[in-house]
């Protein structure tokens, strides 16, 4: 029944909001009728008290005992009730009291003897002296009847017995219930209308996120949770929007990088076969077989070089890549790193420049990934080195806490909105940074910012007067020595 979240809060607080209402009625009922019974059997309780002193000073005088009448039946008037008096003394026997004139309806009780009535039924509170509907099988009237013993210094004279009409009270009680109740109901059907409006406000985000979840399942990437609220749902709401925007640049960037690894795997491909059939159908002949052939292997091996990148980077970002942190010299890391190089170098004619601190630099990272690091860098930088006699350089700095390693290059200025799509995926600057000696993969830098990422360091890159610089940090360490 209750399946959505909106039902469920909904029926939680009416269900709630019933109860209370229900219950404060029933202790309202129980109130209002308390007070009116207790007022009721606190009256009857004094008159029936002034009523034995009657008795006592007057009634059981004869000469006084019309008088004591009177006053009696003034009493029995005023509330409209019928008061028996059981005395032991069988000269004064059994009396009834009420006003003949307007009391008809007693007159059917007058032969009963409530004080023996009593007796048999027993009291129901107040230790015995307070009965309610003693009557009943005689009168419908409903009855509060009292009942309490003639005492006196010289024993028990006899009992008196008051008898109360309590329909009027009843009535008003009634109409009293059927206030409180209708005042429940309207309250309730209030409260239903508010908690409506409530739960639906506080629903429509956690519905609209359903609906944003829903759109983006089905590739609407546009779609978002509007902004209503600056409560907790409000702020849901907006990381909800956060996110959905999260994934819709991951969606853009998917297809980004689906369009660019088919681009750059069906250049080579397509370079590839267009030689081998050319070299199958003659068009290209024997003698100039072995020229294409390498042509064709160095194809292959750009295609390779970009399967490798692909799959570290998939293995960086999945996890399989756990760094092993160990303790080396970035120095002498550094130097081995551009002795790899040596040949390309001499080859193009470049010029290096290395600033080094003039002690060790010790460092807290995985060592082989800092090489891969240092290896992308540079290699980049050798690709966009465009004069003849060109210069890179690496350059060393370090405090107490950090070693900051630069590698530059001289060449053609990056553009500065490029700067920071340097680390993306398959991103090439080369309007202006161009690299003549063929295309790189566009995925070194974006390996680089994976593994300094998982080392918890930056790296930033900068491009003025045609010098282009990429700096990243590590983690500086005691030699192994010292911290053994």
């Amino acid at each position: 029944m209750f399946k959505t979240l909106f039902s469920r809060m909904l029926g939680a607080y009416l269900a709630s909001a019933v109860a209370v209402i229900m219950l404060l009625g029933v202790v309202s009922v129980a109130i209002f009728r308390n007070h009116y019974i207790g007022n009721a059997k606190a009256s009857l309780s004094r008159e029936v008290d002034e009523i034995s002193l009657i008795v006592f000073d007057e009634y059981l005088d004869s000469d006084k005992r019309d008088v004591a009448r009177e006053k009696i039946l003034a009493i029995v008037r005023q509330f409209d009730a019928l008061l028996q008096i059981s005395f032991n003394d069988p000269a004064l026997g059994r009396r009834s009291f009420f006003d003949y004139s307007t009391g008809s309806k007693w007159r059917v009780c007058v032969e009963v003897d409530i004080s023996e009535l009593s007796a048999e039924k027993g009291g129901e509170e107040n230790d015995g002296e307070f009965y309610t509907d003693l009557l009943s099988d005689y009168t419908d009237i409903r009855t509060l009847t009292i009942v309490k013993p003639l005492s006196s210094q010289e024993g028990e004279l006899g009992r008196i017995t008051l008898n109360y009409d309590m329909s009027d009270i009843y009535a008003s009680l009634s109409e009293l219930y059927f206030d409180i109740f209708a005042a429940a109901l309207g309250a309730v059907l209030l409260t239903a209308a508010i908690t409506y409006i409530i739960t639906k406000r506080i629903t429509r985000p956690v519905s609209q996120m359903t609906d944003v979840v829903n759109a983006i399942s089905h590739g609407d990437y546009q779609a978002r949770v509007k902004l209503e609220q600056s409560d907790e749902l409000g702020l849901l709401a907006k990381s909800f929007n956060d996110m959905a925007d999260r994934v819709s640049g991951l969606d853009r960037a998917r297809r980004e990088f689906v369009a660019n690894v088919s681009h750059e795997l069906r250049s080579p491909l397509t370079s590839m076969r267009g030689f081998l059939e050319a070299m199958e159908e003659g068009v290209i002949p024997p003698a100039e077989h072995n020229k294409y052939l390498n042509i064709v292997l160095d194809e292959n091996r750009r295609m390779a070089a970009i399967v490798n990148d692909l799959l570290d980077m998939a293995r960086i970002e999945s996890g399989q890549y756990k760094i092993t942190r160990s303790v080396f010299d970035l120095q002498e890391l550094i130097a081995r790193s551009l002795l790899t190089f040596e040949s390309r170098i001499e080859e193009a004619g470049i010029k290096v420049e290395v600033k080094l601190p003039s002690q060790s630099v010790y460092v807290d990272a995985d060592r082989d990934r800092i090489d891969q690091v240092l290896h992308n860098l540079v290699d980049n930088a050798i690709k966009f080195t465009l004069e003849k006699d060109g210069m890179i350089g690496v350059n060393v700095t370090a405090d107490k806490q950090r070693a900051r390693v630069t590698v530059l290059n001289r060449g053609n200025t990056v553009d500065p909105e490029d700067i920071p799509r340097l680390f993306d995926r398959f991103f090439k600057a080369e309007k202006a940074h161009t690299y003549t000696g063929g295309s790189g993969t566009g995925l070194g830098l974006s390996i680089v910012k994976l593994i300094l990422d998982q080392h918890g360091e930056d790296i930033e890159a900068s491009s003025e007067d045609g010098i282009t610089k990429f700096t990243f940090t590590l983690k500086r360490a005691l030699s192994p020595a010292r911290k053994a």
